[in-house]
């Protein structure tokens, strides 16, 4: 039950920060990381998607992650500190 209720946590920040920039570390295994900066677009049950910052504004990139990435760390999200929203 725990566990239920931490990705409920999980799912109730990520919920309360939709529309709010974060930077994305997401640990892809064999020292490999990725970093990317967008806006949390979208929540569903399972997943939520990030809108990634492209050097091309044509190009529409989005990212998914599920709630259990979070919580396994193999995602790590930080909110920008000055609170802005796109």
């Amino acid at each position: 039950m725990e566990y239920r209720s931490d990705i409920n946590q999980v799912r109730n920040t990520i919920r309360r920060n939709v529309g709010r920039r974060v930077r994305i570390r997401e640990n892809k295994g064999r020292n490999k990381v990725d970093v990317a900066e967008g806006v949390i677009a979208e929540i569903y049950p399972c997943v939520f998607l990030v809108r990634v910052n492209s050097m091309n504004p044509d190009i529409k990139r989005t990212l998914s992650f599920s709630y259990t990435d979070l919580l396994t760390r193999d995602v790590e999200l930080c909110f920008a500190a000055d609170g802005s929203q796109e």
